[in-house]
């Protein structure tokens, strides 16, 4: 009791970010040391706390911070064993994405597939040497609500080419990596195209950075940029036409995501807030891709992964329907409540003959009454 302090036990310390500790820069390690040195300053405030309690409650507490522990602990365990599970399953899924891939990009035929048309323009033989299933990742990718903003126009003619996307886990750093498989094609030379994200805690996830291929486009073919040609002035000796480049919209700016600066103080507010905002659209276009496009693209490609999606959104729009209508009948009552109130209130004044009048009326408009 008395005015000794208890020493603070860090073995019920579970703090995530002490992996990734690794992963990041001798800057970011100094300022994860110090936020690590406010967390021991906030145990040991909170051991002073225990100290002012009655003796009685502070040993409920310590014993619910045992059980706390032991929480902290399975739970750890469950976040190794789910990392296992996910590989575990991702491995069995590698099958059916092989044959996924030969179906779609026509290595392998299915039975019966080739023995009658599929369409009228198929009877006429006008696209009798089409194999496997055209546009397959376009469609599929364009089906999407999210990924649908992101592709433009121009960008279809180059993910016509695209044969395959996987993805794949990191350890170290801590994160995951999208490959896009392109067939030869004449906008660039890259047959992969790669993007990697580094995460500090996957769990959470916090993002750290993202890490894009460098495209390497054919001369006139970039699609993340258009060429502006502008006349030269009247009476000017330079008479070739002036050749501007400017960034345009593409689905090819995710392989250029947002570079976090190395020293972060210098960004101003309003620039942190649009860098941040940046990084998580990045981010949600990726995990996008990772979770859904890659494992149901079959469902995307044909529309019934939109159908399963809305009826989610039913269901969750029926539950808030259901509260509003809790919430109108609450009103309801009220209303009438305050109805009867009023009209015992009217009984109970003396009757306004002017009040006739102005009262089928109701208020005028604002603009009528400053006439």
């Amino acid at each position: 009791m008395g005015g000794e302090k208890k020493s603070v036990d860090l073995s019920d310390l579970n703090n995530p970010l002490l992996p990734a500790a690794a992963a990041l820069s001798a800057e970011d390690r100094a300022g994860l040391v110090n936020a690590l040195k406010d967390k021991l300053q906030g145990l040991a405030d909170h051991a002073d706390l225990l100290e002012s309690l009655p003796p009685n409650v502070r040993t409920r507490v310590e014993f619910l911070r045992g059980i706390q522990s032991q929480h902290d602990e399975m739970e750890a365990k469950f976040f190794e064993e789910r990392t296992a599970l996910e590989d575990k399953y991702q491995k069995l899924y590698e099958p059916l994405y092989t044959k996924r891939y030969e179906i779609v990009n026509g290595v392998v035929e299915v039975d019966g597939a080739a023995k009658e048309p599929t369409s009228e323009k198929a009877a006429e033989g006008e696209d009798s040497d089409a194999k496997g299933v055209p546009d397959f990742w376009l469609t599929a990718l364009k089906t999407n609500e999210i990924l649908t903003e992101e592709i433009q126009e121009r960008d279809e003619a180059v993910l016509k080419y695209l044969k395959d996307i996987k993805w794949s886990r990191i350890a170290d750093p801590k994160g995951f990596k999208l490959e896009f498989f392109f067939d030869t094609n004449p906008f660039f030379k890259n047959s992969v195209l790669t993007k990697i994200y580094h995460m500090v805690d996957e769990d959470d996830p916090i993002l750290e950075k993202a890490i894009g291929t460098e495209i390497e486009w054919y001369p006139g073919k970039n699609v993340t940029q258009k060429v502006l040609k502008k006349k030269p002035k009247k009476g000017s000796k330079n008479t070739k036409p002036i050749t501007k480049i400017e960034e345009c919209e593409s689905f090819f700016n995710f392989f250029s995501p947002p570079e976090v600066p190395e020293d972060e103080e210098e960004l101003d507010e309003d620039a942190a807030d649009e860098l941040q905002g940046q990084m998580e659209h990045d981010y949600d276009i990726g995990s996008t891709i990772r979770d859904k496009i890659i494992p149901h693209a079959v469902s995307w490609f044909t529309g019934e992964a939109v159908q399963a999606e809305d009826f989610e959104d039913m269901e969750d729009g029926d539950d808030d329907d259901e509260d509003d209508d809790d919430d109108e009948e609450d009103d309801d009552d009220e209303d009438e409540d305050e109805d009867e109130d009023e009209d015992d209130e009217e009984l109970s004044k003396p009757k306004n003959k002017g009040a006739a009048k102005g009262g089928a009326q109701g208020e005028q408009p604002t603009e009528c009454k400053q006439q």
